[in-house]
């Protein structure tokens, strides 16, 4: 358990900054999702809105710290080639 002043608000911070992590996390995995189910459908269109709107928000998670970069890159090259395929 933290002690001194500045564990504790440490500890404070971390519990605060887990919260926003989760709930980007969160966010990034409905938009994945959202590809999936229209890529499931089979309507292209659908899959590829879907995929033009979860681009951004993967890679905002990328600038905020919440996944990898390469994690992102290698996640949409695999999205948009099974949109592509679609076709």
């Amino acid at each position: 358990m933290a002690n001194s002043p500045q564990s504790k608000k440490r500890a404070r911070q971390n519990e605060a900054r887990f919260a926003i992590n989760k709930a980007r996390r969160s966010r990034i995995r409905t938009f994945l999702r959202k590809v999936e189910e229209a890529i499931a459908s089979g309507n292209q269109e659908a899959a590829v809105a879907a995929l033009r709107a979860a681009q951004p928000e993967m890679m905002r998670g990328v600038t905020k710290g919440v996944l990898h970069k390469n994690t992102v890159a290698r996640k949409m090259s695999r999205l948009s080639s099974r949109v592509k395929a679609m076709a």
